[in-house]
């Protein structure tokens, strides 16, 4: 550049560099906008934007004598307009030194002595808070790099920030990110030396930027599309022709998919019912069933009308059930492989409370859920490659361990990950220290600052933590862990998850959600006042914590009460934490996971909102897969084991069905993708059983007796469990 004598090339900072063959001239647009001795005497289309040539290089030449009071070279054209004083500077060395440049009017500049600051009470300047555009920590101090809205009073921005942000939305668009306020914002702004170019925003000037908008969504997203065509499929004037939903338009579906006779009536999708229902302005339609032709044995098939939840039973909770033949596989082509049938003797009838028709349903329901989500994680699983990861951790000080291999410049969520603990004496099997890895991060997430809470948690506000990207490494990790046959984390709110899943502005918390102590005894306290001068005197108590949330509103009556407690939870449960929750939703988007957490929020609220069940063994029979052969009889065998089982969740066995599958395959509880391999059993002449946890298989011993089969199984897991503890 011909005036700071500068090859950089940062049209951020300095502005466009642009070089002119014919005048053998280069020069940054912002040094010669900032000149003190040139004006733009030509039109805008002559020399260089109305700067003449020749009075460039008379600017030149002037520069050429003074020098830099900060570099203390030769060609310092711009001076500080402070009267009296005298000091002169290059563009550049201005910017190093937190010079001030007026990008306005007469295009002043001010040294760093006399240059303008914001002038704010001093009980505004403490502590930090959240750079309204980065979501970075901004001290609340009046400094160079750090200003504050004029408008807003709790609105601080890094320098750098609103630069950049001026420079993208230019001066039509660029306002306050909080009130939307343009005059006043734009003002002080430019006084401060943000330079806002008068042009159209930069997502305004991209070509076809716009250009999807005008796509229709032609899909059919019903979970079971009757269109033999497939999902994109739409004849119009037809039974086939596609519907969109009347709210979003972003979702669709066949006439006949949902049983609408015409083009005419009205239709949403599940997301936007779920959004209705939370604000209380959606009466529940009648659920459409399925043509009488696909209904199933009685009971109602539903479309598109998503089922409610399976309430879960209690640990404590026994029930009985009729244990069915398991899943058999032959090996052997010539023997003929049929299910196995139990002696009449070994049957467990069903009790009045297995025959319970909704128990049955629930139970379908939940079963049905678990299947989906499996299937889905299997189809994310998809994306993983063979490409191996290892991930040195130590069992001790998890969290640090896997916060530093998850941000290893080669990790990537798509490798397949290998574990190993460095401070593990004994060896285990690859498979078998990631289910033990996955289990501990999940558990030392649900005990970390992050959340609050006691059995279910939100997030919580730890500025330390967004500081440095925690809660997006959290995120990251449950994504991790559900798609590569880890635990899901089983504690989130309810509140949390339609955050995630509908967007905070589309959930009202509950008092339960709030964990601070004293902010739900306020809360309370508001809540339960039964006298317009008994709220007005909490409200009046209270009048710090109203304040700095922003919640302070006018108390007339005492039905006002309820806005003000509705506004306090919002803020406290969702506002405060905005920053993670945006954040940990990042993090969740690894894998494609949250999108079908949005896709199927039932099936994946049944995971990440309750802890996995307690095993029965109905769901351990179910389980396996006992592999047959023709050398062996395994009538007998498979008798034993059921009935093994039966006695196990009985309490007649000091082992627990939780150890058997750990014994089998490393894993306390069935994650939520399945096992792979399938777990399976194979009878075989061993004097003790064996859990292999490479290939999930359980090989057992064929004995005459039950009581000394059940004895080798106590006695093969108790050990084999106590060992690996020791």
């Amino acid at each position: 550049c011909v005036l700071c004598g500068r090859t950089d090339d940062c049209p951020e900072k300095y502005g466009e560099k642009r070089t002119y063959v014919e005048y053998n001239l280069t020069v940054h647009n912002y040094c010669l906008l900032m000149s003190s001795g040139i004006w733009q005497r030509g039109e805008e289309d002559e020399g260089v934007d109305g700067f003449l040539i020749t009075d460039i290089r008379k600017e030149v030449n002037r520069a050429a004598k003074l020098k830099c009071n900060i570099c203390k070279k030769k060609g310092a054209s711009i001076g500080c307009v402070a009267p009296k004083c005298k000091r002169s500077y290059h563009f550049p060395c201005g910017i190093q030194k937190e010079c001030i440049f007026q990008f306005m009017e007469d295009f002043r500049s001010y040294c760093w002595e006399h240059k303008p600051v914001q002038k704010f009470p001093d009980k505004e300047c403490k502590g930090t808070s959240q750079c309204t555009i980065c979501l970075d920590l901004v001290e609340q101090l009046p400094m160079y790099n750090v200003l504050k809205s004029p408008c807003c009073k709790n609105a601080w921005f890094h320098r750098e920030c609103l630069q950049y942000q001026a420079l993208s939305a230019g001066i039509f668009f660029f306002r306050c990110t909080v009130c939307n306020n343009k005059d006043k914002f734009q003002k002080e702004m430019l006084r401060m030396g943000i330079h806002i170019p008068e042009k159209d925003a930069s997502w305004e000037l991209e070509e076809n930027a716009y250009q999807d908008l005008l796509h229709h969504y032609q899909h059919c997203d019903i979970k079971r599309c009757l269109c033999k065509k497939g999902r994109d499929y739409s004849e119009p004037d037809s039974k086939w022709e596609i519907k969109r939903c009347q709210s979003c338009g972003s979702r669709g579906t066949h006439l006949a998919c949902s049983s609408m006779k015409s083009w005419e009536q009205n239709w949403e999708c599940v997301e936007c019912r779920s959004i209705f229902a939370k604000s209380g302005s959606y009466s529940k339609q009648k659920k459409r069933s399925l043509p009488t032709s696909e209904k199933t044995d009685g009971t109602n098939c539903f479309l598109e009308e998503p089922s409610p939840k399976c309430p879960r039973q209690s640990p404590g909770s026994q029930r009985s059930f009729l244990l069915q033949s398991p899943k058999m596989m032959c090996q052997n082509n010539s023997s003929s492989c049929s299910h196995l049938e139990l002696p009449s003797s070994n049957r467990v009838s069903l009790s009045p409370q297995m025959s319970d028709r909704n128990w049955s349903l629930r139970k379908r329901e939940l079963r049905k859920q678990q299947r989906e989500v499996s299937n889905i994680l299997k189809e994310l699983k998809l994306q993983v490659s063979s490409k191996t990861t290892r991930l040195n951790i130590n069992a001790e000080n998890i969290w640090d361990s896997a916060l530093k291999g998850f941000r290893q410049r080669k990790f990537s969520p798509t490798n397949t990950i290998e574990i190993k603990f460095t401070n593990c004496k004994n060896r285990s099997t690859k498979d078998t220290s990631k289910h033990r890895f996955f289990q501990l991060l999940m558990l030392r997430l649900q005990d970390s600052s992050l959340f609050e809470g006691s059995s279910t948690k939100n997030l919580s506000l730890d500025f330390q933590a967004v500081k440095e990207n925690l809660y997006f490494e959290a995120g990251k990790m449950i994504a991790v862990s559900l798609v590569h046959g880890g635990p899901s984390p089983g504690f989130f709110s309810k509140t949390l998850f339609n955050c995630l899943v509908y967007g905070p502005e589309n959930v009202k918390p509950a008092l339960e959600d709030v964990a601070d102590v004293d902010v739900a005894q306020t809360i309370r306290m508001i809540k339960y006042a039964n006298s317009l001068s008994g709220l007005q005197s909490t409200v009046h108590d209270s009048y710090e914590f109203l304040a700095a949330a922003g919640c302070l509103r006018p108390i007339t009556a005492l039905c006002d009460k309820n806005m003000l407690v509705n506004d306090i939870l919002v803020y406290h449960v969702i506002k405060r934490t905005i920053s993670p929750l945006e954040s940990f939703r990042q993090g969740l988007k690894t894998l494609g996971v949250l999108e079908k957490m949005q896709m199927y929020p039932d099936a994946f609220s049944s995971i990440l909102c309750h802890k996995p069940p307690r095993l029965s063994a109905e769901t351990v029979c179910d389980l396996f897969t006992i592999h047959s052969s023709s050398d062996v009889n395994q009538v007998e065998g498979a008798d034993f084991w059921m009935s093994y089982l039966q006695d196990v969740e009985s309490g007649e066995s000091a082992i627990t069905l939780e150890d058997i599958l750990l014994f089998v395959t490393g894993s306390f509880s069935i994650p939520p993708i399945g096992f792979d391999p399938e777990p399976t059993i194979k009878f075989s002449h061993i004097r003790y059983p064996i859990g292999n946890r490479l290939l999930n298989c359980l090989e057992l011993p064929i004995t005459k007796a039950y009581k000394k089969f059940k004895s080798k199984m106590e006695f093969a897991i108790r050990n084999t469990l106590r060992l690996e503890g020791e």
